[in-house]
């Protein structure tokens, strides 16, 4: 604290360094052991979901071209819709950045109510966007087991990625490495179910070669 007889406003040198007094640094295993657990988490997630929902071969026959006119227009138009919001995102992020000069400082400078709304924004934004575009991306690729990691590890990566802001604003700004991480890993996966369903819905002739290995084994099953 400063001393109370201390006037601000005079031109008095400060000869006391304990007038200003910054936080304590946070120490190692919190700075670095606390993004590795966070990273953890992620996995620990997938873990789960693979020991309690383990992958197995698909009774349903799905096509999203199978889908009524007007359902596959409203996919298409809601998953481009998102992307766009997507973009916003990151434009809102670059700004953020710029303005408040490091993810570190912008959360600094956020009071803990903003974070909680913040927080309660993003769970519901994520959540949805990942939801709409990842249960009919999962069905019509069905028969691809690696194709149904896709959707679940987006939301995993969207969770971990919120969990980091609050390790950015109270504990290090080293968490920042596994936002950028966990963005890259939602972002990514967001965008290649963004292009499988545009793909497969408004361009049916451009076909890649999941779409034979899927077709393959839906005929072999048969």
């Amino acid at each position: 604290m400063a001393d109370p007889a201390f006037d601000f406003f005079s031109d008095a040198p400060i000869v006391d360094a304990a007038i200003v007094q910054l936080p304590p640094e946070p120490s190692a295993w919190l700075s670095i052991g606390g993004p590795i657990g966070l990273v953890l988490f992620f996995f620990a997630i997938c873990f789960l979901l693979r020991f309690f929902i383990p992958y197995k071969d698909p009774k349903l026959a799905f096509s999203l071209k199978d889908l009524p006119v007007a359902a596959q227009r409203g996919i298409a138009l809601s998953t481009v819709l998102f992307g766009v919001a997507f973009f916003f995102g990151l434009a809102e992020v670059h700004y953020q950045i710029g303005l408040n000069g490091s993810t570190d400082e912008y959360f600094a400078n956020m009071s803990q109510g903003k974070l909680i709304a913040f927080t309660h924004a993003h769970l519901f934004g994520f959540t949805c966007a990942i939801l709409i575009i990842g249960i009919p991306f999962s069905m019509h690729f069905n028969r691809l087991s690696w194709y149904q990691w896709v959707f679940p590890v987006a939301l995993a990566a969207a969770l971990t990625d919120i969990v980091s802001w609050w390790g950015i604003k109270y504990v290090s700004p080293n968490f920042d490495y596994v936002t950028m991480a966990c963005g890259a890993v939602y972002g990514g996966a967001y965008l290649w179910m963004l292009i499988g369903i545009i793909r497969v819905i408004v361009f049916p002739n451009l076909r890649w070669f999941p779409d034979y290995l899927n077709e393959r084994r839906g005929k072999r099953e048969l």
